[in-house]
């Protein structure tokens, strides 16, 4: 009989929270996070950088994207050696506590992804290796290019392609709330075209794929994502427990192979795969870790 309860409880780890508890946290803790994010704290922080994706020209943000704050100090090195410390900071602490679990619970630019998605249950699959994009726009267009230019005299706002000229984020926080105020207003349009036409593909592709930015092109998810596999908070896997359903695999929506890759960079941390009971969220120094990088099946 204690087998059989054993068998079907659903342990986290953490507080002893179900998995379908968990599930229905998740929305309202974004929901919430978001309520305090779109307060503004005051303007002596919209300077500072934050630890979750969202435009620093948004009317309610309380503080500045960690994107363009990276952006911007590329583009003015090295005329002026300043070392974003602050920015460090927040990546770093951010990072080794719970990796993506921002982008799970916390990102505003990933709840509205999830509010699309509920228009659309069927979804396009994308193979996991889409993921290596996020690198190539941190690379490219967050350091290199902003550098590259700015080394020439361009200043970051004047460069024509950005990582926040192209962001979708700043096209729907930023842009379009901007345009709308200026057309109340009596005055023109302000919203370009081509963000326009950016903004509708994303809005397409949300419908279609699951977090289409977060998976595809968030620089801030992939280098959160660096964390995963050494953050306190973790994932980890109870082999007594397994009994190969792939109720984890099937359940996760980033299309994270669970059974094989614990903790993968593509994890946003969201907990659906707990229901499946072998799956457990854990916080623990890295030294007590057991079985959190581990795959639960043979490769």
């Amino acid at each position: 009989m204690n087998g059989e309860l054993d068998e079907k409880s659903n342990v986290t780890g953490l507080s002893g929270l179900g998995a379908k508890p968990l599930s229905r946290i998740r929305p309202w803790f974004q929901a919430a996070f978001l309520t305090v994010w779109l307060a503004p704290l005051g303007r002596w922080l919209h300077g500072i950088p934050g630890c979750v994706f969202h435009c620093y020209s948004c009317p309610l943000s309380s503080f500045a994207c960690p994107v363009g704050v990276a952006a911007n100090y590329a583009a003015l090195w090295p005329a002026v050696h300043e070392v974003p410390y602050i920015l460090i900071g927040v990546i770093l602490i951010t990072g080794a506590v719970g990796g993506s679990l921002v982008c799970g619970w916390a990102c505003p630019f990933g709840f509205f992804q999830d509010l699309l998605s509920k228009i659309n249950r069927r979804k396009m699959q994308i193979p996991s290796w889409t993921g290596h994009l996020r690198y190539v726009v941190l690379i490219g267009l967050v350091l290199v290019l902003p550098l590259f230019l700015g080394a020439r005299g361009v200043p970051f706002e004047e460069q024509p392609v950005s990582v926040c000229r192209l962001c979708p984020a700043g096209a729907l926080e930023a842009g379009l709330p901007h345009s709308l105020q200026s057309v109340v207003q009596g005055g023109p349009w302000l919203m370009s075209w081509q963000k326009i036409a950016l903004l509708a593909v994303f809005l397409g592709a949300a419908v279609l794929i699951h977090r289409p930015w977060c998976r595809l092109l968030c620089p801030l998810g992939g280098l959160l994502a660096l964390f995963n596999r050494f953050s306190l908070f973790h994932l980890r896997f109870r082999a007594e427990k397994c009994v190969e359903c792939n109720l984890c695999r099937s359940r996760c929506s980033m299309g994270v192979k669970v059974d094989r890759q614990l903790n993968a960079p593509n994890c946003i941390r969201c907990l659906e795969c707990v229901k499946c009971g072998a799956i457990e969220p854990a916080f623990a120094m890295p030294a007590e870790k057991q079985d959190s990088n581990t795959s639960a099946k043979p490769l």
